[in-house]
């Protein structure tokens, strides 16, 4: 069984006992977090499409950890000006794994 859900602006895969990488999110570590804005649920006989989302359908997650991305170095040039910066930028996410699908 799968289902697409939308967490945090972002639409994401997910079955039972997946470990998944979501846009940093609020919840402490160790907590349980419920998402209702399920877009499709299926399974090797039958989908379940929604518009825009199945009503009383859900996912439950477990918050793993916090984390960092690697470094993305950011470079800007202007030629003949002088003009030289170079900054650096890690993103932010939450490790979550799936316990239920509902």
């Amino acid at each position: 069984m799968y289902a697409i859900v939308e967490i945090a602006g972002t639409q994401v895969k997910v079955s039972p006992s997946d470990k998944v990488f979501v846009p940093k999110m609020q919840s402490e570590v160790g907590s349980t977090v419920k998402f209702d804005k399920v877009i499709l649920t299926g399974d090797e006989k039958k989908a379940t499409v929604g518009s825009p989302f199945i009503k009383g359908a859900f996912v439950e997650a477990k918050v793993l950890r916090h984390v960092k991305d690697e470094t993305v170095i950011v470079l800007k040039k202007k030629k003949r000006k002088g003009y030289r910066v170079r900054n650096g930028h890690r993103q932010q996410y939450t490790e979550i794994e799936i316990t239920n699908l509902a």
